[in-house]
């Protein structure tokens, strides 16, 4: 099983309506997406940030089709430039010792395959973990 999760904290300015109706989306989204076997979207307590979610995947397939998937690109092109701090990392007991590069390999096609979802990552003042781009950048 792998567990993608995020941690993000907000822009200062963006209204409550706008931050409900975006951790809704996130739960639609999460919901439209087959190969999410179950997920929470909601505030984060402890630590740095103030919301977080956690997707469950059954393997590396279903967390392709899920960082592909339109209803999560969708997502991402409303919230991401609502973000001002934004952390991802994957947990995952699969004892494959690729996974590491093989989640990374998934998000540089992502980025490669769709520069305005890079644009609006790198847009964000700071985003760190296993999805950031400097990760997930080809070696030279």
């Amino acid at each position: 099983m792998i567990y993608h999760s995020i941690r993000f904290t907000l822009k200062p300015d963006v209204p409550e309506d706008e931050v409900a109706a975006g951790l809704e989306g996130m739960r639609k989204a999460s919901r439209a997406i087959p190969s999410i076997k179950s997920f929470v979207v909601g505030r984060v307590f402890g630590g740095e940030h103030d919301y977080g979610a956690i997707s469950v995947l059954e393997d590396v397939e279903g967390y392709d089709d899920m960082m592909n998937h339109p209803a999560h690109l969708e997502i991402d092109r409303i919230g991401l430039p609502l973000v001002d701090r934004f952390e991802s990392f994957d947990i995952a007991d699969d004892p494959d010792p690729e996974l590491g590069e093989k989640l990374a390999e998934i998000h540089r096609r992502r980025f490669d395959n769709r520069p305005d979802i890079a644009e609006l990552v790198s847009d964000i003042g700071e985003y760190t973990g296993s999805a950031a781009p400097e990760n997930t950048a080809a070696d030279d």
